[in-house]
């Protein structure tokens, strides 16, 4: 094969002398002959023996319509540093290759591209008799996926793997292609939208947030409409319907990868208008076994839009190579094991015990109707006779059912029936607002969904997956069972379920420790919501973890102001209260509820997120008798879902005198991790007078019982070495315990990333441990200060600031380019204290600035590191929609930048 660049046609007078095109240097393109046919494709294979390098192997990448070899430039680049040849081609008709005549209405078929690029692989010796006997992984991209698909498919015996972005191999004949693709093939429309003019090209790239040079790079070999001729030809080529001359061939591919037995990834932007997560759901029944990573917010041309290449050649690294991740660390056992018990063996002893099954086991509280209550034995008899009915009308061991129902006996027993099938629990809460909530159900791809009423609208108009169910009693009229698109509701069910009870049914057998039991999906504090996947063991570690620390058992009640512990305390045995409140909105428990829901139970035991705590004590004026009497019987007080300083706990003993007043913490992906009481807190302070208040963050204690915490040491904003327990050293906080998270939910390089030491979980928050083991959290990774004096963690000064009268929410960020940026202080105020605190946001007023500088200085006094460079005001500081207590400091940090920089202020 004759290799060169001698021929290339592009326009080389807007790029770099190095550079043919932006990204790609003259070393990396060539031109040669395969099967009678001129072909151009970028390989990296020069560079790499230049540097010493003999290749691994070889990705071979293949683009789509109407891209060419371009797209996968990062790809090569990434190749050079793994030590992996690529070899990405311009099929014939498209890029830089050759262009054979072809009359319209007869493009050049799927069948045709196959072989073209068997051809091409063969002269190249990838595969036949030539090959060398080095490994293989085809990437493909859009239509090039199928090219891609169908080339390994044909040649299982080169192939290591296969890579997949954003791509389709199946079209179901009930189903329309998506619009975008429909209205090209109109006949009016294909010839003058992909040929005559580049609509069709352009349309692509606006897909994606590209330069202008590099729009120039996509549209160099398209300029006329014979060049384009292709670009037609693919989309005519598309097998719309059965009777298409290339549906024949799509099966083919499609049932192909069906048999390989090889690795295999796949790598989604889940806002792509043209392959639609329908094309990945097709594909993970095709190929059960591949690893997934989403890229929230990436749309059709993925690798501009995400880092493919990174992810791409890690996961090469990882399946392929056998490279670690990180070096050794220990995995010895974290002490004794608990004893496995399912989640509901509580609920089952309590509800078939003659003497507690008449007990309360649920009470939600309305602002209308008051407690409604529901007893152990009621819920025993709900949730068997619920799985009964779901397992008659086909829920499966397996299959995913997103729960979308308010906190109440409702969704317990739901939960658990799901749980009881071996049916994976979906558990994504309204406090994500429509978005996140969007995001995480598509995410998740639920076979069923039991939703109220709303949830149901919502899913049908957002065209979420899975079978529908209404979560409501027998009354369902036809027309709302038309209009919400359900099968049936929870009451039928259970109706169903109980009639074949009566006829001696029993439920199929439980599920196995390890089988997933739940997706539960992060706050989204720092960036999309992450469905988070728990195993029965780990799920079950949990709810005994829970119970020890809070002290839960079917004698001491349980009031949950954050509503899905409601669910873990039933877990335990305990009879749970829900507030009456806005379960989207924490922040507006006050204490009249607080205190209607303890003496609706009896409360022993009381959880509130730090921002409920505030409103709670605020609104301590609307007390009752009642509720003040029920509030002082509560023995233990925790809240969590954010750090929070003493000063601020120390307030809920104003609600609860009596209660020791704790605060564990955890996070999603491992609940909980450490706990502390507000006496431990001020021990551990004063302990630690020694040490700035700035790099001191807030303590939380030391680790519960079967939990191991290590620090991995940063230095300007990096990870460096691996975790240790020495005291002092400010990292990132890593820990293992027989609760922590399986997996992160077709988040692959999120979870490769999150167990850099196999066994152990990287939280991405940044804190110390003390010379008692005690830990103190300083901040997240993402929120880091990296300033020329050195990095800032933000918690310690933000608690210093909200100490100062008047202050509610305070934020501490940097603006300004890594290793040398600027501290600022964002700040909420009191209204009822501060008279501007709801003007419009910018720059603090001189007295307020002051004080907060004050603070910080103070705080900084035997630690001086960076001093305040502005105050900020804002009416509301943003915070998760979970429980508005974690600040946004990212949000914040770029609108921050803005305005110094003087540009509009508007509200972060």
């Amino acid at each position: 094969m004759v290799t060169g660049a001698d021929d290339l046609t592009a326009n080389e007078s807007s790029v770099r002398r190095d550079e043919l095109w932006p990204g790609v240097p003259a070393s990396w393109s060539h031109h040669g002959v395969a099967g009678g046919l001129h072909w151009h494709y970028l390989d990296n294979l020069t560079d790499l023996r230049a540097a010493g390098l003999e290749p691994r192997g070889t990705i071979l990448a293949v683009h789509g319509n109407p891209t060419w070899s371009y797209v996968w430039r990062t790809v090569l680049d990434a190749g050079l540093a793994a030590a992996w040849r690529v070899v990405a081609v311009d099929q014939i008709g498209m890029g830089h290759s050759e262009r054979p005549p072809s009359p319209p209405g007869q493009p050049r078929r799927l069948g045709q591209r196959l072989d073209d690029l068997a051809a091409f692989t063969d002269e190249l010796g990838l595969s036949g008799a030539t090959w060398d006997g080095r490994p293989v992984i085809p990437l493909g991209h859009d239509w090039g996926g199928v090219v891609a698909s169908g080339w390994a498919g044909r040649h299982p015996r080169e192939t290591a793997a296969l890579i997949l972005t954003n791509t389709g191999l199946h079209q179901d004949e009930g189903e329309h292609l998506p619009a975008l693709l429909r209205l090209a093939l109109m006949p009016g429309v294909l010839p003058g939208a992909t040929e005559r003019s580049p609509a069709f090209l352009q349309a692509t790239l606006a897909l994606a947030d590209l330069d202008e040079d590099v729009k120039d790079a996509y549209r160099a070999p398209y300029r006329s409409a014979r060049s384009r001729a292709a670009i037609r030809g693919f989309v005519e080529d598309i097998p719309a319907h059965p009777g298409h001359p290339s549906h024949e061939t799509l099966a083919e591919v499609a049932a192909g990868i069906s048999d390989l037995e090889r690795p295999a990834l796949l790598l989604w932007g889940p806002r792509d208008p043209v392959f639609q997560e329908r094309y990945l759901h097709d594909l993970l029944q095709r190929l059960p076994h591949a690893d997934v990573h989403r890229f929230e917010g990436a749309s059709h041309l993925l690798p501009e839009d995400a880092d493919v290449a990174g992810v791409a050649l890690r996961w090469i690294q990882r399946r392929i190579d056998g490279l670690p991740a990180a070096g050794p660390l220990t995995t010895d056992p974290t002490g004794t094991e608990r004893p496995f018990q399912p989640i509901w063996s509580a609920m089952q002893e309590q509800g078939s015990d003659p003497q507690s099954a008449a007990r309360p086991a649920v009470v939600a509280m309305t602002e209308d109707a008051g407690p409604q209550i529901t007893t152990w034995g009621e819920l025993l008899e709900r949730t068997e006779h619920l799985a009964l009915g779901l397992s008659d009308s086909g829920v499966r061991a397996g299959q995913r059912v997103s729960l979308l129902i308010p906190p109440g006996p409702e969704l317990t027993a739901a939960l658990f029936a799901v749980l009881r099938l071996g049916a994976v629990a979906v558990v994504a809460d309204a406090g994500l607002g429509v978005s996140g909530l969007t995001r995480a159900v598509r995410g998740a791809r639920p076979d069923h969904i039991i939703g109220i009423e709303r949830a149901l609208a919502a899913a049908r108009t957002l065209r979420w997956p899975g079978q529908r169910y209404l979560a409501a009693g027998l009354e369902s009229s036809p027309w709302r069972r038309r209009a919400l698109g359900y099968a049936g509701t929870t009451g039928e069910l259970v109706e169903r379920g109980e009639g074949m009870a009566r006829r001696g049914a029993s439920l199929p057998g439980e599920p196995a420790p390890e089988d997933d039991a739940a997706i539960l999906f992060t706050s989204g504090s720092t960036g999309p919501a992450k469905g988070v996947v728990h195993t029965h063991r780990s799920l079950s570690a949990m709810v005994a973890t829970v119970a020890e620390i809070c002290q839960l058992s079917p004698e001491r009640p349980f009031v949950a102001g954050f509503a899905p512990f409601a669910l873990l305390g039933t877990a335990t045995g305990a009879p749970s209260a829900v507030p009456a409140m806005d379960v989207t909105a924490p922040a507006t428990l006050t204490a009249a509820a607080l205190g209607e829901a303890a003496a609706a139970i009896g409360a022993s035991a009381v959880f509130a997120s730090p921002s409920a705590l505030e409103n709670a004590v605020r609104t301590a004026g609307g007390l009752s008798g009642a509720g003040r009497e029920a509030l002082a019987q509560v023995e233990i007080f925790l809240s969590a879902g954010a750090p929070i300083s003493a000063s601020r706990l120390a307030r809920a003993q104003q609600l609860l005198p009596n209660a020791s007043l704790r605060t564990p913490y955890g996070m999603t992906e491992a609940l909980p991790v450490t706990n502390i009481s507000l006496e431990e807190i001020l021990e551990a302070e004063s302990q630690a007078a020694g040490v700035s208040p700035a790099r001191r963050g807030t303590c939380v204690g030391f680790p519960v019982p079967g939990v191991e915490v290590r620090i991995a040491a940063v230095e300007a904003g990096a990870r460096v070495g691996d975790p240790t327990q020495d005291p002092h050293v400010t990292g990132e906080v890593v820990v293992r315990g027989p609760h922590v998270k399986d997996r992160y939910d077709r988040l692959w390089a999120t979870e490769d990333d999150s167990r850099t030491w196999p066994g152990w979980h990287r939280t991405g928050d940044v804190g110390h441990l003390d010379t008692s083991g005690r830990l103190w959290i300083e901040g997240r990774m993402a929120h880091l200060i990296t300033s020329d004096r050195g990095i800032v963690t933000p918690v310690g000064i933000e608690n210093a600031v909200l100490d100062l009268p008047g202050v509610l929410r305070a934020a501490a960020v940097g603006v300004g380019p890594a290793g040398t940026q600027r501290l600022v202080v964002v700040v909420e105020t009191d209204p009822a204290f501060h008279r501007g605190a709801l003007a419009a946001p910018g720059l603090a007023p001189p007295g307020l600035s002051r004080a907060v500088r004050s603070a910080c200085a103070d705080a900084f006094a035997s630690d001086p590191v960076v001093p305040v460079s502005a105050v900020l005001r804002v009416p509301v500081i943003p915070t998760d929609v979970r429980h508005n207590a974690k600040v946004d400091r990212s949000r914040l940090a770029t609108w921050a930048a803005g305005v110094l920089a003087g540009g509009k202020v508007g509200a972060p």
